[in-house]
This record gives C-alpha cells, sequence and structure tokens, in this order.
C-alpha cells in the first residue's frame, strides 16, 4: 500500500546530523502535510514582490530573492532523485552537489519571478507524487548520498525543512514579509 496517508519523523540514525537542522524546523508528525502545505505559503509570501525587490540581495555576494527560489527547486530535485533511486532499492552510493556552482550555471536573475515561482511549484507538484507512491518498506530503504547514510523518509522530512529554513532567513534577512 503506498504511503499516502502519512511520512512520520525519522528516527536520529537515518539520517546525517547536519540536516537534523532542518527536520526540527518542521511541524506535526507527517512529511507529506507539511510538503502539501507549505509551497503555497512560501509562493503567497513571494507573490507581491517587485522586479527590483526579488532580485535583492541582503549583503554583498549573497544569493538574490529569485536565487534562494531556484535554489530550493534544484535542492529539492537532487533530493528527491535520492529518494527515487534509494526507494527503487539502488545502493549506488550517490554524489553530493555543490549549490555554489548550480545557483550562478542557472540565470535565475534573468527569468521573471513568476516563473521561477512556477518552477518551484512544478518540483513540489513532482516531489508529492514520488514520495506519496512509496509504501512504508520503500520509506524506511537507506541508501549513501554525499558519503552519508540516509533513508527515504529522512529525504523527504529534509526537503520540508529546507524549504522552511530558507523562507525564514528570506523573511529574516531580505526582510520579506508582513
Amino acid at each position: 500500500m503506498p504511503a499516502t496517508a502519512a511520512i512520520p519523523r525519522p528516527d536520529a540514525d537515518e539520517f546525517f546530523d547536519y540536516y537534523g537542522k532542518y527536520i526540527e524546523k518542521v511541524p506535526g508528525d507527517d512529511a507529506l502535510s507539511a510538503l502539501s502545505g507549505q509551497i503555497a505559503d512560501t509562493s503567497r509570501l513571494l507573490t507581491p514582490l517587485d522586479g527590483a525587490r526579488a532580485l535583492h540581495r541582503y549583503a554583498r555576494g549573497k544569493w538574490s530573492v529569485k536565487e534562494v527560489i531556484g535554489h530550493l527547486s534544484d535542492t529539492e530535485r537532487v533530493f528527491a532523485y535520492r529518494a527515487l533511486r534509494i526507494g527503487r532499492g539502488d545502493t549506488t552510493p550517490l554524489a553530493g552537489f555543490d549549490e555554489t556552482k548550480y545557483v550562478p550555471m542557472a540565470c535565475f536573475d534573468a527569468r521573471p519571478l513568476a516563473d521561477v515561482l512556477d518552477e518551484l511549484e512544478s518540483v513540489r507538484a513532482a516531489s508529492l507524487a514520488l514520495f506519496r507512491s512509496f509504501d512504508a518498506a520503500a520509506l524506511a530503504r537507506r541508501g549513501t548520498a554525499n558519503d552519508k547514510t540516509v533513508s527515504v523518509r529522512a529525504l523527504a522530512w529534509i526537503v520540508a525543512g529546507h524549504e522552511l529554513h530558507h523562507r525564514g532567513l528570506l523573511i529574516e534577512r531580505y526582510g520579506i514579509g508582513p
């Protein structure tokens, strides 16, 4: 039976300690519920921005708002790909990625804000479909990504927490929101 009902919080041994800071940001006891609702909140926060505000950087050398959104899409794709491979029983160790190289190559600032937000929403819809397709055995599977052990269910929680982390930065450091 697919895991459409809930994805329970992972145990501490299912992810590298670094990712605990993301997982702990996610409220409740179901990653699917968090993943389902949070993109709308992020979109509501960012949709009102004009072109200049979407290019804002809170400090020299930091990403623009559009680059943060693009980073969320890129990272979610990487984590979902890891979940796919591990969930399907692929035991091949998966490489890490360097987000500091991905962002400039993507040219997010050259695109309209609405386009970058639409992409994030599409990526999330695909991630939700993937995570909903996993049964309990697939969610429990563990693999190696970036030389660290991670479970499929931990990856769902990491995706949710990663978005919350960056939404918090957009509010606190970029001054976006109410």
